[in-house]
């Protein structure tokens, strides 16, 4: 692996002959670089270079489509874990699928209300915890907060802004919440809640992407500048394509919420 990176120092000079190796096979190991290298390294250099070159090609060729960068990550293993990265990316994508899940759905039910988060004096909990939460009709979801009354107000309040349109009434310990007609109003307001969780899922996508990107930064200097360039395409390409993932799911939500 190290004499590999230490041959990605040298990429420019590789990928300035990068054309003839395709021709005559893999391409030569500049000055300063082991002459005989394993192998499997001299592939996945020449696999990196013939990505660079033959995707640079398709995007010249098309004029809009950009050059796609798939760099081995085993050879930048020491620098950056991009199987790590793409792992944070999709956690991202995937608390975005749940929040549409509990809190977006057109028709309130029970399940809808479990985690909604209270605030109380020892700390947050979920609202399945702390009461019991059952549908008496298709009007009405009723929490009986007995085992926990001095945190019926708290409860209260968090039914209220969870941002599902929900006017909870209070009784004692019980808190009545009375199902809200689907309207038209209604269905636009979760469209709305929709789009602006998207965009919260999209600026935790940007702060995954940044920090990656500053990782890489931090070998400027130690490796090839080639290197960082491609690490920082790939990472880009990697972000791109997740926020494409989030706009499908958003304009799926849409259609569903306004029918």
């Amino acid at each position: 692996r190290a004499m590999a990176l230490r041959c990605l120092r040298h990429l420019p000079s590789l990928i300035y002959r990068s054309s003839l190796a395709v021709t005559r096979g893999r391409p030569q190991a500049p000055a300063g670089c082991p002459a005989l290298l394993p192998s499997d390294c001299r592939q996945r250099v020449h696999q990196v270079l013939l990505t660079r070159q033959l995707a640079t090609k398709k995007a010249k060729g098309k004029g809009q489509s950009q050059a796609r960068v798939n760099i081995s990550a085993a050879l930048v293993e020491d620098i950056i874990n991009l199987e790590e990265t793409n792992e944070d990316m999709q956690a991202v994508v995937e608390a975005l699928k749940e929040d549409f899940s509990r809190n977006l759905s057109v028709r309130t039910s029970p399940g809808a209300l479990d985690h909604i988060i209270v605030m109380t004096k020892d700390g947050k909990f979920p609202l399945n915890q702390l009461g019991q939460i059952s549908q008496k009709s298709p009007q009405l979801i009723v929490v009986n907060m007995t085992n926990f009354p001095e945190s019926t107000a708290a409860a209260t309040k968090a039914i209220r802004e969870s941002g599902m349109n929900l006017n909870p009434e209070v009784d004692g310990t019980i808190i009545r919440v009375p199902v809200p007609k689907v309207t038209r109003e209604h269905r636009e307001s979760l469209a709305k809640l929709a789009k602006q969780s998207t965009n919260k899922s999209k600026e935790a996508l940007r702060k995954v992407r940044s920090k990656s990107i500053n990782q890489v930064k931090k070998f400027k200097g130690k490796v090839s500048e080639d290197t960082i360039w491609l690490l920082e395409k790939q990472i880009q390409q990697m972000a791109d394509s997740t926020a494409a993932e989030m706009d499908k799911l958003l304009a799926a939500k849409t259609k569903e919420l306004l029918g």
